[in-house]
């Protein structure tokens, strides 16, 4: 199949949607793409700081409401960016699609309060149907520029597409007492889009561009949000005039975890482990964890700190339990989805090992973020020296 250059794509008013190739060189993300992400920014931000309030008042049903709402958030991301890693044809119709869904973000994210604080999913539903449809629309042009197998492919996703969101607006007039479990019907049906779709024809997405440039991206970004917030919640503990030594263990604990959760995700080159749809889906699937939990650490160290200051109403167990849980969670899925195939002896039992330990942790009183901290900064280490690659991934 002829496809054009990637400066040919840029600056056409209108060009013939087609695949690009899997082993296009220099597959970058592009301005828009960046762009993309940093509206996502927004709604993880905003699903963040309704957890800190829920979990600060000890209304651990927030939980479900954060998992839900970053259900969202995540499907909405990753559909783009594997649409965009296998059409990406950069004309004015594109651009403005995309800054459709763009918008539909931004609806989403001010929706989100909303959803945690008074089960409102009017905005939020309005705000996925917005990025949903723009999607809908680019596969349906990709359906043009097709042939065959290929073409059956971007027409079963418009399909898909079209009968979830159909299922989101049903969601609205459900009974408030059911509609958590609608929720989890639609999501199931949305994950399975994919696989029904590209059961007899893969898309062109293309590995180091899926890793390297669209994961490898967003998973800094969320690691920045959460030092944002942690940052935030140590200079409002400081503003109350507490002292600098109630918080620092935290500050301290909770930068070792950020600096350890980017250094264990990039310890090796995950794109050469993903070679058909068998390993991409549910390695793409598995970063819904990876996501949400790293999110959910800023949110955490955020509780620790208005627990250390007093103004959070839970135990010490509970706030600490705020960070504990999802640093488990994210070096467990890690471990699951990307260490356990390059790593072997030391390095392979090291993530479980260390998720374990950091869950015990949340027993050790105001010394549990510093202590998960360190340990986690010693597995860091262990994968370091024993994984093959790593220095290579990493530098």
């Amino acid at each position: 199949m002829s496809v054009s250059s990637p400066t040919e794509r840029t600056g056409r008013i209108v060009a013939r949607m087609t695949a690009r190739r899997r082993d296009e060189a220099h597959r970058t993300s592009t301005p828009l793409e960046l762009f993309f992400d940093l509206c996502f920014v927004v709604a993880v931000a905003q699903a963040g700081i309704s957890l800190v309030h829920a979990l600060a008042e000890n209304h651990f049903g927030g939980v479900l409401s954060y998992l839900f709402v970053f259900f969202g958030i995540w499907w909405a991301w990753m559909n783009f960016s594997w649409f965009a890693s296998a059409y990406d044809c950069d004309d004015v119709p594109y651009r403005l699609l995309t800054l459709l869904q763009m918008a539909g973000v931004l609806v989403f994210a001010a929706g989100v309060s909303r959803a945690f604080d008074d089960g409102d999913w009017t905005l939020t539903v309005v705000g996925y149907i917005l990025m949903r449809a723009a999607l809908t629309s680019q596969w349906l042009r990709a359906s043009r520029g097709e042939t065959g197998a290929a073409a059956r492919t971007t027409r079963r996703y418009a399909a898909g597409l079209l009968l979830c969101q159909a299922g989101w607006v049903g969601l609205l007039f459900a009974p408030a007492d059911g509609q958590r479990w609608v929720f989890a019907l639609l999501a199931l049906a949305e994950l399975s889009v994919p696989v029904i779709a590209e059961r007899d024809h893969q898309t062109s997405w293309h590995p180091e561009h899926i890793i390297a440039e669209r994961y490898g991206l967003f998973t800094i970004i969320v690691l920045g949000e959460t030092i944002a917030a942690a940052t935030v919640a140590v200079k409002s503990g400081l503003d109350e005039h507490h002292a600098l030594d109630t918080l620092l263990p935290t500050a301290a604990g909770g930068l070792l975890i950020v600096f350890a959760a980017w250094w264990i995700y990039f310890a090796v080159p995950a794109h050469t482990y993903l070679r058909s749809n068998r390993q991409s889906i549910p390695w793409g699937y598995g970063h819904y964890v990876v996501f949400a939990a790293a999110a959910a650490i800023g949110a955490g160290l955020e509780v620790v700190v208005e627990h250390a200051i007093g103004e959070a109403h839970i135990s010490a167990v509970s706030a600490n339990a705020a960070v504990t849980v999802p640093t488990a969670g994210y070096l467990a899925m890690v471990w699951l989805i990307h260490i356990r195939h390059h790593a072997s002896g030391t390095a392979q039992a090291t993530l479980p090992v260390t998720a374990v330990a950091v869950l015990a942790c949340t027993y050790a009183g105001d010394a549990a973020v510093l202590l998960a901290g360190l340990i986690c900064a010693a597995a860091t280490t262990v994968i370091a020296l024993n994984t093959p690659g790593a220095s290579a991934a990493t530098a």
